[in-house]
């Protein structure tokens, strides 16, 4: 079927040669989006190859989508399904990005919005494993965080960046990511994380932050989900801002007994899980760059890269890494 004729099929047969149908710019992902003006008002249709022909009960998105709003996470509705044919019709909840938002508040406001948000993703990491499989047994185990560090040894190192690091530096480079690995897979710290929890997927819709792109939810250290908020390729906080958000992120998982971490031992898994967390959204974007040619994300790379010397001064388990980093690191940020 065409786009077209898959979203009508949502539709009563009467509304289906009345729908208004645009494509809008989605994520890194193979789903595509369309908003839909019908009757009834605006709605958002997902094509998501993922979705076609299975079981809803196991379909994550739909999974997810019911945990988080079983929990309190303000999440889209779901409007109608259409699971043999991968079509998902959901609540419209408008373009305002927190990232749109960022530009226009002062800082009294910003760090007020930021609260809300930390708010909804505590709440978030405070959900238990009730023995589900999706998400619960997902994490970011030793396999899965070297999958990301080899994605960008293949994608960065030896695509878009070719040349700048020769193989015997590779080869070290990986090692240390070996072993960074190895100090992250703590499951006695795990919680719930989003895995995307940045500010392009939180929507501000009627003043409320709207949280999307949940589907690929599993468990990891805490730190996780907030590098992802206030290291965040798409935008640039100020330093006193992150510093003064990361205490309150701390002070919360403390107030309702989700970390037995100190203030130190937090701050330094902050830095070695923002490494990893950079390297892994540089990997993606220069895939996305110089494979599918979606060249969106490549202003990302550099203010992504630029992070990354922040930890490696900071944390002394880096050190190895940033030195073997140094002529990417030097030669694309100065």
């Amino acid at each position: 079927m065409e786009d077209r004729e898959l979203i009508g099929s949502l539709y009563p047969a009467q509304e289906r040669n009345s729908l208004g149908i645009i494509r809008i710019k989605g994520d890194a992902s193979n789903r595509q989006y369309f908003r839909v003006s019908g009757p009834g008002g605006s709605t958002i249709a997902c094509i998501d190859p993922a979705f076609r022909g299975n079981d809803p009960d196991c379909y994550p998105f739909l999974i997810m989508r019911n945990l988080l709003a079983g929990h309190g996470v303000r999440v889209p509705a779901i409007l109608g399904s259409n699971p043999g044919e991968g079509v998902l019709l959901l609540e419209d909840c408008g373009d305002l990005m927190l990232q749109d938002e960022i530009a226009i508040l002062d800082q009294a406001r910003l760090f007020a919005r930021y609260r809300q948000v930390i708010d909804i993703l505590v709440r978030i990491q405070s959900i238990r494993p009730d023995g589900s499989a999706i998400p619960f047994s997902l994490s970011f185990d030793h396999d899965k965080l070297m999958f990301e560090f080899d994605f960008f040894i293949e994608h960065a190192l030896r695509g878009y960046f070719s040349g700048v690091l020769d193989e015997d530096s590779i080869t070290a480079l990986r090692r240390e990511f070996y072993a960074i690995t190895n100090l992250l897979v703590r499951p006695e710290h795990f919680v719930l994380n989003h895995r995307d929890f940045h500010s392009r997927n939180i929507m501000l819709f009627k003043d409320e932050a709207v949280v999307i792109d949940f589907q690929d939810a599993r468990l990891g250290l805490p730190q996780y989900d907030i590098v992802s908020l206030l290291r965040d390729s798409y935008v640039s906080l100020d330093t006193l801002l992150v510093e003064e958000l990361k205490r309150y992120h701390f002070d919360q998982l403390c107030r309702i007994g989700l970390t037995t971490m100190d203030a130190g031992e937090y701050l330094r898994f902050f830095d070695l899980m923002a490494f990893q967390r950079n390297v892994k959204a540089v990997g993606t974007f220069c895939y996305q760059t110089a494979i599918v040619g979606n060249r969106s994300f490549e202003p990302c790379i550099l203010p992504t890269m630029a992070f990354l010397k922040d930890y490696i001064y900071a944390q002394p388990e880096l050190a190895g890494a940033g030195r073997l980093l140094e002529p990417l690191i030097s030669k694309r940020t100065s």
